[in-house]
């Protein structure tokens, strides 16, 4: 039962993700923005009708195959999380694989039912069911200045830095993948400690 609570760790933040999302649609207009820390952090709602970063898949069922992949990658990695946690891996590896599971499935249940529930599938959309925009609303523009004339391509140009719009699930993922690659020597070499700590006792024995 170790896993079950990674399990919960992923359901909690599924349910935060959820709550912000429908929040953000029943109090907000498409398109509309609002400030919640000055010019650093603002709340606008916008539509993703595909991947990260609004790509999207230019044919007929394009959307269809990438929500059914999304449903494929929830399922192997709900497994794999249960296959590690029962290996009893190191926990923070475990949390990681929760947080990228999370993130997962958040956007999954967009894309799966918000086309149905929330009327939000794209106009040129096959099926309601399937075809679900994923709701971002998290906007960080840290920073607006304009690149240096000696700058390439982009001299003279004006930037904002942080640009995309994301949600908490795309927060939870991203924060997943970046503390494994981060810390994945750790990961390894904590295991293979703690395999050679059970060999010495078992020899001992």
């Amino acid at each position: 039962m170790e896993h079950i609570k990674y399990y919960i760790i992923s359901l909690f933040i599924v349910l935060a993700d959820q709550s912000s999302k429908l929040m953000v649609h029943l109090n907000m207009e498409l398109g509309e923005e609002t400030a919640v820390l000055g010019d650093w952090f603002k709340l606008h709602y916008v539509l993703n009708p595909g991947i990260a970063f609004g790509i999207e898949f230019d044919f007929l069922y394009g959307k269809l195959l990438l929500s059914i992949f999304r449903i494929l990658a929830v399922v192997g990695i709900a497994y794999y999380l249960y296959f590690m946690a029962r290996k009893k891996i190191h926990s923070s590896m475990l949390i990681s694989l929760s947080l990228i599971l999370a993130g997962a499935l958040g956007n999954v249940i967009d894309s799966t039912f918000y086309g149905v529930i929330l009327d939000n599938a794209p106009g040129n959309a096959i099926s309601p069911w399937f075809h679900g925009q994923v709701i971002d609303m998290l906007y960080f523009p840290l920073y607006h200045g304009i690149f240096p004339e000696w700058f390439p391509v982009w001299g003279s140009q004006s930037f904002r830095f942080f640009r995309p719009v994301f949600n908490i699930a795309d927060a939870s993922i991203f924060v997943g993948v970046t503390f494994i690659l981060v810390f994945q020597k750790r990961f390894v070499l904590t295991e293979s400690s703690s395999h050679d700590e059970v060999a010495f006792k078992t020899r001992s024995l």
